[in-house]
């Protein structure tokens, strides 16, 4: 989490672009993550100068290269479109480099053809002076994004500013549930993943680094090293902003050619083929769409215009069978009474395989907002395979459960991974555990019902009181010594 110094760091970049004429939050963030990005860029050309001086190898596919920008109307050598070299030049001059060759070659830069071209060729520079940029180039220069972590975090903070804007509602689901629900879904070298509700590509970036972690040496292997680069991730984001941030995010994760589109995925020609092995999502839950704007096909299969319930219903259709899903729902999706809450359940647990339900505490997603989730893990089957299904209740997470979420001991994520991978030593578990298994006949009986209270059983600790009679005759015991203590204070007195 941002505390401390990076928090007032982040806070002094922002206030610097509200101080200088830009408001709008998505602007804000966009433009700090081009310049990021445009920082990232050099850094990874300066290791890749380091190995190659270290390793005695030609330097492969620079960012970078030798010589001077042709295309531009004034030609520049490449070189001073570094960040650590514009930077050292006058406000004036920095900023005809950044406005006139920086912008114009990341819009160069991506594949002809790739998702990334089409979503940069948009890509505009909108600090306004000289000033602003010097100011917020010295501030971005002070903050450490060398690491992982610390970038996810500085995204998380700047996010959480977007959300409580009230400018398009945008959040960033927090790292630690994004890992979390990558490695339940455990990613192959020959999936195909997709998230329809992108964002800054968060979920695909944490399978991307599960995967190095996991596959290393699947880098040895061509035709994966391909598969990796281009057609493995899929992303749709129905804002322009957000596709261009996934874009720029997944590059500088090694990712050269994904495919990241921004397209409404509830809407005519969103992606409907039954391709992809792997869904990784945390939809938009913002209530109801109109009919006109949802795509026929979603609406044939379940007439409703809840935006949970059309995701859940698309993710469905995008996979291939044998396909996996782990998704975040809000909590009404358990257990909603509509006919169109009831289908949907229905076609999970009866034409698909449920695998788990995993109740998440309610405050997980605050400070953005206090809805009660889940996470849903389900296989694609197209004939059923819902033998039983495996309900965990998450009661900490690793941090506290109030708008502050800070750090703390208690977090039940490590007990629950282990026991999903070993689930089949779970069926003997009591309704009373934290974890437990249900049959689907009882699913079935219960109306499809898939909210844990249902079915988890309260211990309740006998306790024996006294009798009231024993209770009355104690006080008036007490009664009597008060008024004799009253009778001698007064003797005392007198």
């Amino acid at each position: 989490m941002v505390t401390g110094e990076l928090r007032a760091q982040v806070d002094k970049v922002w206030d610097a672009f509200w101080s200088g004429g830009i408001a709008n939050p998505v602007e804000v963030i966009e433009q700090i993550t081009y310049l990021l990005f445009i920082k990232r860029l050099d850094e990874l050309q300066t290791l890749a100068e380091r190995r190659s001086a270290r390793t005695g190898q030609p330097l492969e596919n620079p960012v970078y290269p030798e010589g001077v920008d042709e295309s531009a109307r004034v030609q520049r050598p490449y070189r001073d479109l570094r960040w650590g070299v514009f930077t050292n030049y006058s406000p004036s001059e920095m900023f005809e480099i950044v406005s006139e060759y920086v912008f114009p070659f990341l819009r160069r830069l991506g594949a002809e053809g790739s998702s990334y071209a089409r979503n940069m060729k948009d890509a505009r520079f909108t600090i306004p002076t000289p000033a602003l940029l010097t100011k917020v180039v010295d501030l971005l220069g002070d903050i450490p994004m060398d690491d992982r972590d610390t970038k996810g975090d500085v995204y998380e903070y700047m996010l959480k500013k977007l959300a409580t804007s009230g400018t398009n509602g945008q959040f960033r689901t927090a790292r630690h549930v994004i890992q979390l629900m990558v490695d339940l879904a455990e990613p192959r070298t020959d999936d195909k993943i997709i998230d329809p509700a992108v964002g800054t590509a968060g979920f695909l970036v944490a399978a991307e680094e599960y995967l190095r972690a996991h596959h290393a040496d699947a880098w040895t292997d061509a035709a994966f090293r391909e598969h990796f680069a281009t057609t493995m991730f899929t992303g749709y984001d129905s804002d322009a902003a957000m596709a261009r941030i996934a874009s720029m995010n997944m590059l500088l994760h090694g990712v050269e050619n994904p495919t990241i589109e921004r397209a409404d995925s509830l809407a005519e020609g969103h992606p409907s083929e039954a391709q992809y092995s792997l869904v990784l999502a945390n939809p938009p839950f913002a209530g109801s769409l109109d009919d006109e704007t949802v795509a026929k096909d979603l609406q044939k299969a379940v007439k409703t215009r809840k935006t949970e319930l059309l995701f859940l219903v698309l993710m469905i259709k995008v996979l291939r069978n044998g396909g996996r899903a782990a998704v975040i729902v809000p909590e009404g999706v358990l257990f909603g009474s509509s006919n169109a809450h009831k289908a949907v359940r229905k076609m999970l647990v009866e034409d698909q395989k449920l695998d788990a339900v995993i109740k998440l505490p309610s405050g997980t997603f605050k400070p953005y907002t206090g809805v009660s989730t889940a996470i849903l893990l389900f296989t694609k089957t197209s004939s059923g395979g819902t033998a039983d299904v495996w309900f965990y209740d998450v009661r900490a997470d690793g941090f506290t459960l109030d708008d502050k979420r800070t750090p703390i001991e208690q977090n039940d994520f490590p007990d629950l991974l282990a026991r999903w991978k070993a689930r089949d030593a779970e069926r003997d578990r009591p309704r009373t555990a934290q974890s437990f298994v249900v049959p689907k006949q009882e699913i079935v009986d219960n109306g499809y019902d898939l909210s844990l209270n249902r079915y988890k059983e309260l211990e309740i600790e006998e306790v024996e009181h006294r009798s009231p009679a024993e209770i009355l005759d104690e006080l008036d015991a007490l009664e009597v010594e008060i008024q004799a203590g009253l009778a001698r204070l007064r003797e005392m007195l007198a």
